[in-house]
Protein backbone atom coordinates (compact mmCIF):
# COMPACT_ATOMS: atom_id res chain seq x y z
CA UNK A 1 0.00 0.00 0.00
CA UNK A 2 1.61 3.55 -1.05
CA UNK A 3 2.27 5.32 1.99
CA UNK A 4 0.48 9.44 0.63
CA UNK A 5 1.36 12.83 1.25
CA UNK A 6 -1.62 14.58 1.04
CA UNK A 7 -5.37 13.74 1.96
CA UNK A 8 -8.08 15.30 0.17
CA UNK A 9 -11.31 14.15 2.58
CA UNK A 10 -14.96 14.19 2.60
CA UNK A 11 -17.04 15.34 5.11
CA UNK A 12 -20.40 14.66 5.90
CA UNK A 13 -20.84 10.73 5.95
CA UNK A 14 -16.92 9.88 6.54
CA UNK A 15 -16.15 12.34 8.99
CA UNK A 16 -19.80 13.00 10.63
CA UNK A 17 -22.77 11.35 9.70
CA UNK A 18 -25.11 14.55 10.19
CA UNK A 19 -25.22 15.81 13.85
CA UNK A 20 -23.70 12.34 14.40
CA UNK A 21 -20.14 11.69 15.95
CA UNK A 22 -17.91 9.18 13.76
CA UNK A 23 -14.86 8.39 16.40
CA UNK A 24 -12.91 6.77 14.00
CA UNK A 25 -12.69 9.74 12.24
CA UNK A 26 -11.85 12.04 14.64
CA UNK A 27 -8.98 9.40 15.59
CA UNK A 28 -7.79 9.46 11.60
CA UNK A 29 -7.77 12.88 11.56
CA UNK A 30 -5.70 13.08 15.07
CA UNK A 31 -3.26 10.50 13.49
CA UNK A 32 -2.78 13.05 10.19
CA UNK A 33 -1.99 16.03 12.40
CA UNK A 34 0.42 13.81 14.32
CA UNK A 35 2.04 12.76 11.55
CA UNK A 36 1.93 16.22 10.21
CA UNK A 37 0.54 15.14 6.96
CA UNK A 38 -1.17 17.80 4.94
CA UNK A 39 -5.38 17.31 4.40
CA UNK A 40 -7.66 19.46 3.41
CA UNK A 41 -11.87 18.63 3.57
CA UNK A 42 -13.17 18.91 -0.02
CA UNK A 43 -16.92 19.73 0.10
CA UNK A 44 -19.84 20.38 -1.99
CA UNK A 45 -21.49 22.39 0.25
CA UNK A 46 -21.45 25.94 -0.97
CA UNK A 47 -23.77 27.60 1.59
CA UNK A 48 -21.36 27.91 4.35
CA UNK A 49 -17.76 29.76 4.33
CA UNK A 50 -14.41 27.77 5.44
CA UNK A 51 -14.66 29.42 8.92
CA UNK A 52 -17.86 27.89 9.44
CA UNK A 53 -17.17 24.22 8.46
CA UNK A 54 -14.08 24.36 10.45
CA UNK A 55 -16.37 25.86 13.71
CA UNK A 56 -18.62 22.96 12.87
CA UNK A 57 -16.00 20.53 13.22
CA UNK A 58 -14.58 22.17 16.33
CA UNK A 59 -17.71 22.70 18.12
CA UNK A 60 -20.06 20.08 17.47
CA UNK A 61 -17.02 16.69 16.86
CA UNK A 62 -14.45 18.01 18.58
CA UNK A 63 -12.27 18.25 15.49
CA UNK A 64 -9.65 20.81 15.92
CA UNK A 65 -9.11 22.12 12.70
CA UNK A 66 -8.77 25.59 10.85
CA UNK A 67 -10.92 27.68 7.36
CA UNK A 68 -7.01 26.74 6.20
CA UNK A 69 -8.44 22.73 5.76
CA UNK A 70 -11.35 23.10 3.96
CA UNK A 71 -12.23 23.93 0.50
CA UNK A 72 -15.76 24.16 -0.49
CA UNK A 73 -17.19 24.30 -4.10
CA UNK A 74 -17.76 28.18 -3.66
CA UNK A 75 -14.06 28.44 -3.06
CA UNK A 76 -13.51 26.36 -6.21
CA UNK A 77 -16.13 28.24 -8.09
CA UNK A 78 -14.41 31.64 -6.66
CA UNK A 79 -11.32 29.95 -7.89
CA UNK A 80 -12.11 29.10 -11.20
CA UNK A 81 -14.13 32.00 -12.36
CA UNK A 82 -10.79 34.10 -11.35
CA UNK A 83 -9.10 32.33 -13.69
CA UNK A 84 -11.03 32.30 -16.59
CA UNK A 85 -10.60 35.40 -17.59
CA UNK A 86 -8.87 38.88 -15.13
CA UNK A 87 -10.69 41.33 -17.19
CA UNK A 88 -14.44 39.76 -16.36
CA UNK A 89 -15.31 40.51 -12.94
CA UNK A 90 -19.15 40.53 -12.53
CA UNK A 91 -21.37 38.05 -11.23
CA UNK A 92 -24.84 37.51 -10.67
CA UNK A 93 -25.00 34.56 -7.65
CA UNK A 94 -28.18 32.28 -6.23
CA UNK A 95 -26.47 31.45 -3.48
CA UNK A 96 -25.79 31.34 0.47
CA UNK A 97 -23.47 33.33 2.49
CA UNK A 98 -20.06 30.90 1.70
CA UNK A 99 -20.79 31.68 -1.96
CA UNK A 100 -21.21 35.43 -2.03
CA UNK A 101 -18.43 35.91 0.33
CA UNK A 102 -16.23 33.89 -1.94
CA UNK A 103 -16.86 35.59 -4.59
CA UNK A 104 -16.30 38.72 -2.96
CA UNK A 105 -13.24 37.48 -1.66
CA UNK A 106 -11.52 37.06 -5.28
CA UNK A 107 -12.38 40.59 -6.48
CA UNK A 108 -16.16 39.69 -8.51
CA UNK A 109 -19.11 42.90 -8.10
CA UNK A 110 -22.30 41.56 -8.33
CA UNK A 111 -24.30 42.81 -11.05
CA UNK A 112 -28.14 42.15 -11.76
CA UNK A 113 -29.05 42.68 -15.66
CA UNK A 114 -25.92 42.10 -17.73
CA UNK A 115 -23.05 40.37 -15.62
CA UNK A 116 -20.21 37.94 -17.16
CA UNK A 117 -21.44 35.16 -15.28
CA UNK A 118 -24.21 33.55 -13.33
CA UNK A 119 -23.37 31.64 -10.66
CA UNK A 120 -25.93 29.48 -9.20
CA UNK A 121 -25.93 27.11 -5.55
CA UNK A 122 -27.71 26.18 -2.83
CA UNK A 123 -30.27 29.11 -1.69
CA UNK A 124 -32.34 28.36 1.21
CA UNK A 125 -34.41 31.94 0.31
CA UNK A 126 -34.51 31.61 -3.38
CA UNK A 127 -37.15 33.24 -5.24
CA UNK A 128 -38.91 33.61 -8.39
CA UNK A 129 -37.59 36.88 -8.87
CA UNK A 130 -34.21 35.37 -8.44
CA UNK A 131 -34.43 32.65 -10.48
CA UNK A 132 -36.48 34.98 -12.72
CA UNK A 133 -32.73 37.94 -13.26
CA UNK A 134 -30.67 34.27 -13.28
CA UNK A 135 -32.64 33.30 -16.76
CA UNK A 136 -32.55 36.75 -18.28
CA UNK A 137 -28.97 37.36 -17.54
CA UNK A 138 -28.10 33.89 -19.59
CA UNK A 139 -30.27 34.90 -22.26
CA UNK A 140 -28.38 38.19 -22.60
CA UNK A 141 -25.07 36.09 -22.36
CA UNK A 142 -23.62 35.42 -18.92
CA UNK A 143 -21.75 32.08 -18.83
CA UNK A 144 -24.01 29.75 -16.58
CA UNK A 145 -21.93 28.15 -13.77
CA UNK A 146 -23.65 25.68 -11.39
CA UNK A 147 -21.64 24.94 -7.79
CA UNK A 148 -22.84 21.21 -7.43
CA UNK A 149 -24.95 18.42 -9.08
CA UNK A 150 -26.68 17.46 -5.85
CA UNK A 151 -30.28 16.95 -6.41
CA UNK A 152 -31.02 15.84 -2.91
CA UNK A 153 -29.53 16.98 0.74
CA UNK A 154 -30.06 14.42 3.76
CA UNK A 155 -31.25 16.18 7.02
CA UNK A 156 -33.30 15.01 9.95
CA UNK A 157 -36.25 15.34 8.10
CA UNK A 158 -35.04 13.39 5.23
CA UNK A 159 -33.69 14.01 1.69
CA UNK A 160 -34.22 17.69 0.74
CA UNK A 161 -33.77 19.57 -2.52
CA UNK A 162 -30.08 20.48 -2.78
CA UNK A 163 -28.31 22.44 -5.28
CA UNK A 164 -28.41 20.15 -8.49
CA UNK A 165 -32.27 21.09 -7.79
CA UNK A 166 -31.95 24.83 -7.68
CA UNK A 167 -29.84 25.03 -10.63
CA UNK A 168 -31.90 22.22 -12.85
CA UNK A 169 -34.77 24.88 -12.84
CA UNK A 170 -32.36 27.77 -14.37
CA UNK A 171 -31.40 24.87 -16.84
CA UNK A 172 -34.72 24.22 -18.17
CA UNK A 173 -35.83 28.08 -18.09
CA UNK A 174 -32.77 29.30 -20.17
CA UNK A 175 -32.12 25.41 -22.14
CA UNK A 176 -28.81 25.71 -21.59
CA UNK A 177 -26.68 23.29 -19.54
CA UNK A 178 -24.37 24.53 -16.50
CA UNK A 179 -20.62 24.34 -16.28
CA UNK A 180 -20.57 22.16 -13.03
CA UNK A 181 -17.67 22.99 -10.59
CA UNK A 182 -18.53 20.32 -7.53
CA UNK A 183 -17.74 16.66 -7.12
CA UNK A 184 -17.51 14.80 -8.90
CA UNK A 185 -16.30 16.90 -11.41
CA UNK A 186 -12.26 17.42 -12.17
CA UNK A 187 -12.68 21.52 -11.34
CA UNK A 188 -12.80 21.08 -8.05
CA UNK A 189 -10.04 18.39 -7.52
CA UNK A 190 -7.66 20.17 -9.86
CA UNK A 191 -7.92 23.50 -7.35
CA UNK A 192 -8.06 21.21 -4.53
CA UNK A 193 -4.95 19.81 -5.36
CA UNK A 194 -3.48 23.46 -6.34
CA UNK A 195 -4.25 24.95 -3.05
CA UNK A 196 -2.76 21.62 -0.99
CA UNK A 197 0.38 22.28 -3.08
CA UNK A 198 0.92 18.33 -4.45
CA UNK A 199 0.95 16.34 -7.67
CA UNK A 200 -1.54 13.44 -8.34
CA UNK A 201 -0.03 10.76 -7.42
CA UNK A 202 1.36 12.10 -3.98
CA UNK A 203 -2.78 12.71 -2.53
CA UNK A 204 -5.23 10.34 -2.11
CA UNK A 205 -9.45 10.98 -2.05
CA UNK A 206 -11.66 10.03 0.97
CA UNK A 207 -15.34 9.76 1.12
CA UNK A 208 -18.15 7.73 1.69
CA UNK A 209 -20.02 8.73 -1.25
CA UNK A 210 -19.29 6.51 -4.71
CA UNK A 211 -21.16 8.70 -6.74
CA UNK A 212 -19.40 11.94 -5.79
CA UNK A 213 -16.35 11.17 -3.71
CA UNK A 214 -15.00 8.51 -5.42
CA UNK A 215 -15.90 9.18 -9.01
CA UNK A 216 -13.83 12.75 -8.70
CA UNK A 217 -10.74 11.17 -8.02
CA UNK A 218 -11.05 8.51 -10.43
CA UNK A 219 -12.23 11.10 -13.19
CA UNK A 220 -9.52 13.40 -11.84
CA UNK A 221 -6.59 10.12 -12.20
CA UNK A 222 -6.00 10.02 -8.17
CA UNK A 223 -6.21 7.12 -5.74
CA UNK A 224 -9.16 7.01 -4.00
CA UNK A 225 -10.33 5.65 -0.39
CA UNK A 226 -14.01 4.40 0.15
CA UNK A 227 -15.06 4.30 3.65
CA UNK A 228 -18.38 2.59 4.58
CA UNK A 229 -20.04 5.11 6.83
CA UNK A 230 -22.18 6.52 4.82
CA UNK A 231 -24.06 6.84 1.73
CA UNK A 232 -22.46 3.61 -0.27
CA UNK A 233 -22.61 0.39 0.20
CA UNK A 234 -20.57 -2.76 -0.49
CA UNK A 235 -23.04 -4.19 -2.90
CA UNK A 236 -23.39 -1.34 -4.68
CA UNK A 237 -19.98 -0.20 -5.07
CA UNK A 238 -19.39 -3.90 -6.36
CA UNK A 239 -21.76 -3.29 -9.42
CA UNK A 240 -19.58 0.09 -10.68
CA UNK A 241 -17.10 -0.77 -13.41
CA UNK A 242 -13.97 1.29 -12.07
CA UNK A 243 -13.36 0.64 -7.97
CA UNK A 244 -11.75 2.75 -5.66
CA UNK A 245 -8.19 1.57 -4.97
CA UNK A 246 -8.99 1.26 -1.45
CA UNK A 247 -12.28 0.00 0.42
CA UNK A 248 -12.37 0.54 4.66
CA UNK A 249 -15.40 -0.71 6.91
CA UNK A 250 -13.80 2.03 9.33
CA UNK A 251 -10.82 4.63 8.98
CA UNK A 252 -9.28 3.12 11.97
CA UNK A 253 -8.52 0.38 9.52
CA UNK A 254 -6.06 2.57 7.58
CA UNK A 255 -2.65 2.50 7.88
CA UNK A 256 -0.93 6.01 7.47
Amino acid sequence: MQRYQGYLIDLDGTIYRGKIKIPAAKRFIERLQKTKTPFLFVTNNSTQTPAMVAANLVENFDINVSADNVYTTALATADYLADLDSTKRTVYAIGELGLKQALLDRGFHFEEKKPDYVVVGLDYDVTYHKFELATLAIKRGARFIGTNADTNLPNERGLVPGAGSVIALVECSTQQKATYIGKPEKIIMKKALKKIGLDKDQVIMVGDNYQTDIRAGINFGIDTLLVYTGVSTRQQVAQQINQPTYEVASLDDWKL
